[in-house]
């Protein structure tokens, strides 16, 4: 299996945008191409994860009309779906590609539209994850699913509800210097607890806001990659793993399985130890959620997230920094291009290039979920 390596990337800030989802997506893949200064010509397939387009855009067939509109021509072009987790599927599939020698050169990008329909349209769209035999007739949202969440996390391991909202507190900080993101203004731990009610006990500031946007990577084998550029980052292992349909189907409430299974993969693949990362951008759809995903990812001990986060341990010069750029909660979260959104701030860290600059860092994670815990897509980059 040969070694895959990002040689260009390119985003779009994660916001409100007037423009429509395929100049949104081609923003970014031409930026990534100029960014490797390479011909559409040397580019063999293209792959962008996308989630609600034809629900709520009635655009379908997006990934060849991008390509044709940046001029990639005559090769395979094909859209990913996986709820939130799509273009962290996308990026997972063509390194798998490249690997195994099917490719070179491949473009993979992320986009999404989402907040120029009602709030009603928008919840039944995201819905759709959900599986429609159970949770959907039983009416449980995703700000439900991820309230009964932190309901069961608070009564397991006996955390104050308001040092949830330190992860809330933490990422809108990150997001102030960082021109990517949606959110610019800080919040305080009251802003959060006195905020509008959701799902209890989640609060409006412990919800991450829809956004628009597109992020796209150009990936080259290793062999390939020196002729493009001369400062490649190395992707070190990915991973694609499922895990429980809904919230009835869990054992354990607090703990998924699909990120415990792809971070143990990835580890594996790489051979390293939760220890040996440097920066995270990780999958923080709700406050909770952080908290969650940083035990399941291995960097504390269950029922530990909380206490680290309130230690400072996930601060930008912390124990092990989560989220600097805002993550989903500030930065937004368009839900299709989140994945590579993820993967380009950690390229940028990665690069000593990040407005949050991390000291140093060698190696980055990044860790995409769907669903109710139902797909899960983890990332390992490094120098």
């Amino acid at each position: 299996m040969r070694g895959v390596s990002i040689v260009g990337r390119g985003t779009t800030p994660f916001g409100v945008h007037e423009d429509n989802i395929k100049t949104l997506a081609t923003t970014a893949v031409t930026q990534a191409l100029d960014d490797a200064a390479l011909e559409s010509s040397a580019v063999e397939a293209f792959y962008l994860g996308n989630f609600t387009s034809g629900m709520l855009e009635g655009q379908e067939l997006l990934a060849p009309l991008v390509a044709d509109d940046v001029g990639l021509e005559d090769i395979s072009a094909m859209k990913t779906e996986g709820a939130c987790a799509s273009s962290g599927i996308a990026f997972h599939q063509a390194c798998q590609l490249i690997a195994a020698g099917v490719y070179d050169v491949v473009v993979v990008g992320g986009v999404e539209k989402m907040t120029d329909v009602s709030t009603e349209r928008f919840t039944q769209a995201l819905a759709a994850a959900a599986d429609a035999t159970t949770e959907q007739k039983a009416g449980l949202t995703f700000p439900g699913f991820y309230g009964l969440f932190t309901s069961r996390y608070i009564h397991e391991y006996d955390v104050k509800r308001e040092d949830i909202s330190q992860v809330a507190v933490k990422n809108r900080r990150n997001a102030l210097n960082n021109p990517r993101a949606r959110f610019h203004e800080s919040i305080s731990i009251k802003d959060v607890m006195e905020s509008k009610p959701i799902a209890d006990p989640l609060k409006l500031y412990d919800c991450c806001p829809a956004a628009d946007g597109a992020a796209a990577v150009v990936l080259a084998a290793n062999d390939v990659a020196p002729s493009i550029t001369s400062d490649p980052i190395k992707v070190l292992a990915t991973a694609n793993r499922t895990g429980r349909s809904g919230a009835y189907r869990y054992d354990d409430l607090t703990t998924f399985q699909a990120t415990q299974s792809a971070a143990k993969e990835v580890y594996d693949k790489a051979d390293l130890a939760p220890s040996d990362v440097d920066v995270v951008e990780l999958h923080d759809c709700f406050s909770s959620a952080e908290v969650g995903d940083s035990e399941d990812l291995g960097f504390f001990p269950k029922g530990e997230g909380t206490n680290a986060a309130t230690a400072g341990k996930t601060e930008v010069d912390g124990e092990i920094p989560i989220n600097p750029s805002g993550g989903l909660l500030s930065k937004g979260h368009p839900v299709g291009a989140t994945g590579i959104g993820q993967i380009y701030e950690i390229c940028l860290q990665l690069d000593g290039e990040h407005e949050n600059q991390v000291a140093d860092p060698q190696i980055g994670l990044t860790h995409n979920l769907g669903g109710s815990g139902t797909v899960c897509t983890i990332s390992v980059l490094g120098r």
